[in-house]
């Protein structure tokens, strides 16, 4: 049978499907896969295949049936996409879990979950049993991915104990059955648990463009793609099987996006095309600072999860040393996929200053309709009238899992309540204001923190916080730790009337798997209130 020349969209069959391919990629990873400590750093096309057959059958012997779920919660790597990609080969629901600080969080997401078999990481299971949480109920079975130093919990089996099992039957389920769960972000509380089918993860229009060699954009035979994500997030399968299908020279694997280990990996493997989340890239300008050379390869850089500030993409495209390099920013959400995206030139950059008509500039809607609503009665909004951004698409998920009734009061007919405030610009781009749970009557967060970051060449995060009552309280993350208040006056002309800024070391900022700042957890923080000015009804 000949080879299908598009990749499948079920992610259960999409490496045995690069494996037979003609044209192939490397796999070089920053450590290890927990799932195979002794397996090495390089894998090719066949190598990976072969681990993920070895997923699906050690599942198999531990229980996990067709229609079962699975639920997975361990540290940040490419094993994750492995794991999920081996549960689904045999119609098994993976539901991917980040290891979030909160084990209560954790234990939430589990019982929604309902699992026949949880696959947990040693770090998960010694933070799990020194709070005297139990992760799962008497019924499920545990798996353990390496074993905690104070040994296995009661019941448990090691994952690497089952090695050997007999082969597992292969049988996906369908392009519109559910395939595979992952979490939101979760800055304001417990995650949500987002399912989607084959066809909303990986068979739609945007993946399937992604997929396609278009000049500038996407990967091509000569590409060293580097990848600095959270794996358990959808975003993780859909690189991975547009990187498969365009096959470039090599994959780089960061899982872990600290400095250090950065600097490592990308000193040996000069990427030219480079791929994370926009809080990784402001932690990662000091690297451009010191270490412009590590990036001097890289013509295309990827951001997606959140808006990026100017700062940041300036920075990155100044220490490249290609003819062109473009930064290709995507705001979707992992309900919903892409919303809208946009691209970054030297010469954009350059022309832009830090108005209201750049900085949070989405482009137009990509492949999805975009409407901007009053949050109060659903009346569509003129040009220029910020309201709730309400999406229709073809790539919305199926469910939240434990919660429907959250995702019914989400939409309308066709229509996707993102949460997010944003309005529509004379020229039918969409322009993102804020969070509506973050928002501040009269200004935009995301315009004053890029405005501040501008300003503030020491700073390695700006966040402003709404409060019930008084002035909004910035907070600023200092490489030295301090600020003169004459540069703070200096930094803050022309800006919506402020708080007296709170200066917090950059490692005591809370954040979600997805390096996004937890606002309402930061608030309580530093000024012992949860509640800001939104409503937080759409989070």
């Amino acid at each position: 049978m000949a080879l299908r020349t598009r990749p499948p969209i079920n992610i259960g069959l999409v490496f045995d499907w690069h494996a037979q391919k003609r044209n192939r990629t490397v796999v070089h990873l920053d450590r290890p896969f927990d799932i195979a400590p002794d397996g090495g750093t390089t894998y090719g096309a066949e190598a990976l295949a072969e681990q993920v057959r070895e997923v699906s059958n050690r599942l198999h012997a531990a229980g996990l049936r067709h229609g079962d779920r699975l639920a997975v919660v361990k540290d940040n790597h490419f094993d994750m996409v492995l794991i999920a990609a081996g549960a689904a080969r045999i119609g098994a629901l993976p539901v991917m879990m980040a290891p979030i600080q909160d084990i209560d969080a954790i234990r939430t997401m589990i019982g929604r979950a309902d699992p026949t078999v949880l696959l947990a990481g040693a770090g998960v299971l010694a933070r799990a049993a020194g709070a005297g949480v139990a992760l799962a109920g008497p019924g499920v079975r545990l798996v353990a991915i390496g074993e905690p130093a104070d040994g296995l919990p009661p019941g448990a089996v090691a994952f690497g104990d089952l090695s050997g099992a007999a082969d597992a039957p292969v049988r996906v389920r369908g392009d519109h059955e559910p395939m595979i769960v992952t979490h939101t972000s979760g800055t304001t509380g417990v995650p949500k648990l987002v399912m989607h089918s084959p066809f909303t993860a990986l068979g739609a229009l945007p993946y399937r463009l992604e997929s396609s060699p278009i000049p500038l954009l996407t990967s091509g035979r000569g590409d060293v793609v580097a990848s600095a994500i959270s794996f358990c997030h959808m975003r993780g399968l859909s690189w991975t099987k547009s990187q498969f299908a365009l096959a470039p020279r090599a994959m780089v694997v960061i899982s872990d996006p600290g400095l250090e280990s950065v600097a490592r990996v990308l000193a040996k493997h000069r990427p030219t095309s480079l791929e994370a989340m926009p809080n990784i890239y402001q932690r990662w300008e000091e690297l451009a600072d010191d270490q412009p050379e590590l990036f001097s390869q890289v013509h295309r850089f990827i951001s997606t999860f959140d808006a990026v500030h100017p700062r940041t993409v300036r920075k990155f495209l100044a220490v490249s040393r290609a003819r062109f390099p473009v930064w290709a920013w995507g705001l979707g959400q992992s309900e919903i996929a892409g919303i809208s995206a946009n691209i970054f030139t030297r010469g954009t950059m350059r022309r832009a200053g830090t108005t209201r008509n750049d900085v949070t500039n989405l482009g137009w809607p990509t492949l999805v309709r975009v409407r901007i609503v009053d949050p109060e009665t659903g009346r569509r909004l003129p040009r220029g009238e910020p309201g709730l951004l309400m999406v229709n698409t073809r790539t919305r998920c199926l469910d939240y899992l434990g919660e429907s009734d959250r995702h019914r009061m989400k939409t309308k007919g066709a229509w996707w309540n993102t949460g997010d405030l944003g309005e529509r610009t004379r020229f039918g781009r969409i322009r993102l204001v804020d969070r509506e749970v973050d928002m501040i009557p009269g200004m935009s967060c995301i315009e004053a923190e890029s405005t501040l970051l501008d300003r503030l060449e020491r700073a390695q995060e700006v966040v402003v916080l709404s409060v019930p009552d008084g002035l909004p309280v910035p907070v600023l993350c200092m490489r030295d730790n301090r600020i003169d208040p004459e540069e703070w006056r200096r930094a803050t002309a022309g800006l919506p009337d402020l708080g007296e800024p709170r200066l917090v070391p950059w490692q005591d900022v809370p954040r979600t798997a997805t390096w996004k700042v937890r606002r309402t957890q930061l608030r309580e923080q530093l000024l012992g209130e949860k509640r800001g000015k939104g409503t937080g009804q759409w989070t």
